[in-house]
């Protein structure tokens, strides 16, 4: 898991929450992960399409 769930314990409270249950650390970590890994997957396509084995910002940028 690249997101901890007290990363994402920590963004919940640095945009304001008083207090953050673990379930919705454990929830907001998930989506945070499965979104990261998607565009991830998406920007390393790009790349290979072009031929790169280099994954450039231009790649998750597009990728998004």
């Amino acid at each position: 898991m690249a997101i901890s769930k007290q990363a994402a314990r920590k963004i919940l409270k640095e945009v304001g929450a008083a207090r953050v249950s673990d379930s919705a650390a454990m929830e907001l970590s998930e989506r945070i992960n499965r979104f990261a890994y998607d565009l991830a997957k998406k920007a390393v396509k790009l790349a290979s399409h072009a031929k790169r084995a280099t994954v450039k910002s231009d790649d998750v940028e597009l990728a998004s």
